[in-house]
């Protein structure tokens, strides 16, 4: 495994922590269940309910090992490090397209709780690495798979 450090806010923090105990708790107890219910069907060897429950709780281990590991390697940005005059991990930046005039809000996080479709970007992906350490009215450019984009940064708050 990856000993990169990960790079989690407050929020991400707590989030991490809120999937794990559910999958540890909750979780694991519905797939112990469904293989005690399968193995009350019969023979073990030729029964499909066993086997799709016994690969549930394998990726489930998995996964709850993957963010337990996380977690031991995690940096957390508290609210109080976040500066409003730099974008940094914790930042939300209002940018404007320069081409489109369009406005966009992002919020930069590490890349364990970027979610693209909340508007959260990595600080590794390419807007992230673009404003990183950038102010207000600072101009930046972005590159994409047909060019690059242009955007001026007119604000910067603290995540939500």
């Amino acid at each position: 495994m990856s000993r990169k450090e990960v790079i989690l806010t407050e929020q991400g923090l707590k989030e991490l922590q809120d999937e794990v105990n559910h999958l540890s708790t909750i979780k694991r107890e519905e797939v112990a269940e469904r293989i005690r219910a399968a193995r009350e069907f019969g023979d073990i060897t030729e029964n499909s309910e066993y086997d799709d429950a016994k690969n549930e709780q394998a990726l489930l281990e998995h996964r709850i090992s993957l963010l337990q590991e996380k977690l031991r390697r995690a940096r957390v940005i508290k609210e109080s490090e976040i500066e409003t005059d730099r974008v940094c991990v914790g930042s939300t930046v209002t940018l404007r397209d320069k081409g489109s005039g369009e406005v966009r809000i992002y919020t930069l996080v590490g890349s364990a709780e970027a979610d693209p479709t909340k508007r959260r970007v990595s600080n590794e992906s390419p807007v992230g690495q673009a404003i990183m350490g950038k102010r207000v009215g600072d101009e930046v450019t972005v590159p994409v798979p047909v060019g690059a984009i242009d955007y001026e940064i007119l604000d910067i708050g603290k995540m939500s």
